[in-house]
């Protein structure tokens, strides 16, 4: 097993987990991204992605990916736990040129998140 990579386990995969999300969790948006946080009975979180064609082409969506998961393994710890996390990226996510450029979003939204729970 990778050093550094994202467990299985760590991960939304199938299309009945996504929709359980999506159906039961809190949504709340970014400029660019929705975010959807729905409890799950692990004790673990895990990342669902969801970026579509409308953000651009394969290279650049994979990219955007990488990027996310990246985010997700390194701040993993600061995220609440035994909950799903679905990220869709919205069109305007095109725009996001660095990994810099998701950690500045996320980490606002994030923090703002956390302040907001009881």
């Amino acid at each position: 097993m990778k050093q550094h990579g994202l467990p299985r386990q760590e991960r939304v995969g199938q299309q009945q987990e996504f929709l359980r999300i999506r159906r039961r969790g809190t949504r709340a948006e970014t400029a660019h991204f929705v975010v959807i946080f729905c409890p799950n009975r692990r004790p673990y979180s895990r990342l669902g992605l969801s970026v579509g064609k409308k953000v651009g082409p394969a290279v650049q969506r994979n990219r955007l990916k990488r990027l996310l998961r990246e985010f997700f393994r390194l701040n993993k710890v600061g995220l609440p736990l035994s909950q799903d996390i679905l990220i869709m990226a919205k069109p305007e996510a095109r725009d996001l040129r660095d990994y810099a450029a998701v950690v500045r979003e996320l980490s606002r939204f994030l923090a703002r998140s956390a302040g907001a729970a009881p």
